[in-house]
């Protein structure tokens, strides 16, 4: 399973034909995943720079960021 960025929601609410929203039973309710590839690369590059972020996270920013190719300079 590819790894995680933020923990996945359950979508209970969606937009019918018409735009209006409309609230689905729990048993017919998605799932919206967040994965590290689907994740924009500015957005990995801010919680690097942030002072709050977790270490766990801040690695595996890293690593995706490392593995798409993009060279980061420390300042």
């Amino acid at each position: 399973m590819p790894a995680k960025w933020k923990p996945s929601i359950r979508m209970t609410r969606i937009r019918n034909a018409e735009g209006k929203l409309v609230t689905i039973p729990r048993a017919r309710a998605s799932f919206q995943h967040f994965y590290m590839h689907q994740t924009p690369k500015q957005e990995l590059i801010d919680y690097l720079n942030n002072k709050n972020g977790k270490p766990k996270l801040k690695v595996k920013a890293l690593n995706e960021l490392t593995r798409r190719g993009v060279r980061i300079v420390w300042q």
